[in-house]
């Protein structure tokens, strides 16, 4: 089952414009590596489930896969051949915001080599353009 909210204060939310670079969520926390977007945009739920699963299946025994986006955002649409007005339509799915530098997966328990296989599957999967990155040494 895809991501969702358990509860919204709104049903329904405007489109917004997404401005400016990711200042929180943008460096590796939970894990070695992670899997940065380079471009600001909408990842729906189903795609989020779809890299988990295609992450899990390379990493299953040896490390941990995190997600680090939850879509909290929905977007309606009204139904084909619909005429105009009568209102906005429904809620059709849920997407997550994500800025230029938001870290969407982690890896940990890994080599450099096995991430970088894993996360071009992630990668393929991505509406956006993505790029590896490591956990800076503190």
């Amino acid at each position: 089952m895809a991501l969702m909210p358990k509860r919204v204060k709104h049903r329904k939310s405007q489109r917004g414009r997404i401005k400016g670079n990711a200042t929180r969520g943008n460096k590796v926390v939970f894990g070695d590596f992670g899997l940065q977007c380079l471009q600001g945009g909408w990842i729906r739920a189903q795609t989020i489930e779809a890299g988990r699963i295609a992450g899990n299946q390379y990493v299953r025994g040896t490390g941990r896969l995190y997600i680090r986006v939850f879509p909290d955002k929905p977007v309606s649409s009204k139904p084909l051949e619909t005429r105009m007005g009568k209102g906005k339509g429904e809620p059709e799915y849920w997407v997550a915001v994500v800025r230029p530098g938001t870290v969407l997966y982690e890896l940990s328990g890994v080599t450099e080599q096995q991430a970088k296989i894993c996360f071009a599957r992630l990668a393929a999967k991505m509406p956006v353009p993505v790029r590896l990155i490591r956990r800076r040494p503190a």
